[in-house]
């Protein structure tokens, strides 16, 4: 059994809670901007850690004149925005914990996390998040106080906690201790129920202190961020508490469409997003570039960037590559430089590969993508490439303090400080999780002789052909997804003769790429499923995939689907990963018929 384990760098606390990070901070930079907000003209106006805890503690005394007593349960229905972290902070502050309700969320799932929770109290942004609190509301006996944050009444909140003193805030938020809960995190659910993941303060604190040594040079109290993916999930939740730690200034962008706009007023100095974000921008520059009449000098461009990219990691560049990679790095890279902020030396990114060629692509734009691996049960993080650690292509070494191992069957597993306390009323699935002090992540993945780690698929999710195959869908998929007209691709065929694929179409792309190759850019979704210069494409993107694998592994059919699989469709969790078991039963009709037409043979056969 392979196995890494990274020893702490920093000695444990078992005193501490989450609370400290943010007075620590205070007290070493309290004038420095720990955040910014959009301001009225346009641009950003910076709060101070000093101001950011004074409305912290005014807010949990409103909550503690609320009647929220500590332990009590609080659910957050929120976009990303900087009142989602004052109400987390606050919540500790008031010896509460908080319980993230993701902002798509059906009024069922609603339900399911604050009944499951025993939530006495829940904070909504919208109308919209309030009626499909409403519709449940019968359902929630114990929720006694409902507040809507867009009708001012986190000001309402302040307002009735003016007689609560200053000893009763900090009494409360003394109470917890390392090993007691610090929130509830339900699991985006791909597969059943959600289940409750408790998450401790040590957690978050041994985590935060112990990778901000490891990612100083990404971290620290002159770098910025632009929050953009949703807070409610453990990956930004985790990347707001280490820059309270570290100083870090954030700012927030939850409307993705102004999210360029965003990064060049905020310019910040390092990202967090998933690599479909990553495609986004590529592909959406490329696209801008063909329309332009630029497509071959882009082309052209992003090939020397990965082939310069490549050969610094042999040690050499040669003379010629030299000249053409600073010819494009006027024409093309500083400009994809500046749409990003101008600033951006580093990424952060997770939940699925990014991608031999996005990787080497960025890295020459002067952007070093730090893929990392975690989830919900690990605290977000348990191995991230660091800037002084770095392999592309794999999610980098343990973290401090983080121990990785590797079981028989390939399954990686995770020990350490950043593992959860196990599913809140769930003590089956908490046995089931745990090999004794290893979580089971249910990935399949490889050590190297570093410690850095790969992964290479979900152990439920491989495919086991009709004749003995044994296929990862992710292999194929993502670099299927990379493609700029695909929206998702859903690889299938267990216990089928072959593999085939159901693919949709990136709605924000399509109109734009069917313009630049002289079709109708107002063509409907349905009839671009059947358009052939849009499944000749198609076809091209399965070949490419098609060629890194064995033809046993390889798609031989495929479908375009006339719709988008998303979040509000419930094929999407919301980091934007597919609920394979959901999908594959929404869709058993179009698979089957997959497999009862005309039996695949050398080729592709497209079925509509």
């Amino acid at each position: 059994m392979d196995q890494f384990v990274a020893p702490a760098v920093v000695a444990a606390d078992p005193e501490a809670n989450a609370t400290d990070l943010l007075v620590k901070r205070v007290a070493l930079t309290p004038d420095a901007p720990l955040f910014a907000v959009p301001s009225a003209t346009g641009g950003w106006t910076d709060v101070s850690g000093a101001e950011f805890l004074a409305q912290v503690r005014a807010l949990a005394k409103g909550l503690i004149a609320a009647g929220i007593e500590p332990g009590d349960k609080i659910g957050l229905m929120c976009r990303t925005r900087y009142e989602w972290t004052l109400i987390d902070f606050a919540t500790w502050f008031a010896g509460a914990v908080l319980v993230p309700v993701y902002e798509t969320s059906s009024p069922s799932q609603v339900q399911w996390s604050l009944s499951d929770s025993g939530a006495v109290a829940v904070l909504v942004e919208t109308p919209d998040h309030f009626a499909r609190f409403d519709e449940v509301r019968a359902d929630l006996p114990g929720v006694a106080k409902v507040w809507q944050i867009g009708l001012g009444d986190l000001d309402k909140i302040v307002a009735g906690g003016t007689g609560v003193d200053d000893a009763e805030v900090e009494r409360r938020r003394s109470l917890a201790k390392g090993s007691d809960l610090a929130t509830l995190i339900y699991t985006s659910g791909t597969m059943g129920r959600p289940k409750g993941c408790i998450l401790t303060h040590s957690n978050f604190v041994e985590l935060s202190r112990n990778a901000a040594v490891k990612l100083s040079d990404v971290v620290n109290d002159g770098a910025s961020t632009l929050l953009f993916i949703t807070t409610a999930h453990v990956f930004a939740r985790f990347i707001a508490i280490i820059c309270v730690h570290a100083g870090v200034k954030v700012g927030h962008q939850a409307d993705t469409k102004q999210l360029l706009p965003a990064l060049g007023s905020f310019k910040p100095t390092f990202l967090l997003a998933v690599p479909r974000v990553f495609e986004k921008v590529y592909n959406s520059s490329e696209q801008k570039a063909e329309g332009g009449g630029r497509g071959k000098i882009f082309r052209q461009a992003a090939a020397v960037a990965v082939a310069h990219s490549e050969a610094l990691d042999t040690g050499s560049v040669p003379l010629g590559l030299k000249i053409r990679f600073a010819l494009y790095d006027r024409l093309v890279y500083s400009k994809l430089r500046a749409a990003l902020g101008g600033r951006t030396k580093y990424a952060v990114s997770g939940s699925a590969p990014l991608g031999h060629r996005l990787g080497h692509f960025y890295r020459s734009l002067g952007i070093t993508i730090l893929e990392g691996y975690g989830l919900t049960e690990t605290t977000a993080p348990a191995t991230v490439n660091l800037t002084d650690q770095f392999k592309l292509d794999t999610v980098g070494p343990p973290l401090p303090g983080v121990g990785i191992r590797i079981a028989e069957d390939g399954e990686v597993q995770v020990s350490g400080i950043n593992v959860f306390a196990g599913y809140w009323n769930n003590e089956k699935a908490t046995a089931e999780a745990m090999d004794g002090e290893w979580f089971r992540t249910g990935d399949i993945g490889a050590l190297d002789s570093d410690g850095f780690l790969t992964i290479t698929g979900r152990k439920k999710e491989i495919i086991v052909t009709a004749g003995g195959k044994n296929v990862a869908p992710a292999v194929l998929e993502d670099p299927i997804r990379a493609n700029p007209l695909v929206g998702q691709v859903v690889v299938v065929g267990d216990q089928k003769p072959f593999i085939s694929a159901l693919v949709t179409l990136d709605t924000e792309m399509l109109p734009v790429w069917l313009g630049n190759h002289g079709e109708n850019k107002d063509m409907t979704l349905s009839a671009a499923s059947q358009n052939p210069a849009v499944l000749a494409e198609i076809q091209r993107a399965v070949d490419a995939a098609n060629a890194t694998v064995s033809r046993a592994e390889s798609i031989r059919k495929f479908v375009v689907l006339p719709s988008d699989l998303t979040e509000e469709s419930g094929h999407l969790t919301p980091k934007l990963t597919i609920k394979r078991s959901v999908i594959v039963a929404d869709f058993t009709d179009v698979i089957e018929r997959m497999y009862s037409s005309a039996p695949a043979t050398e080729g592709i056969s497209v079925v509509h």
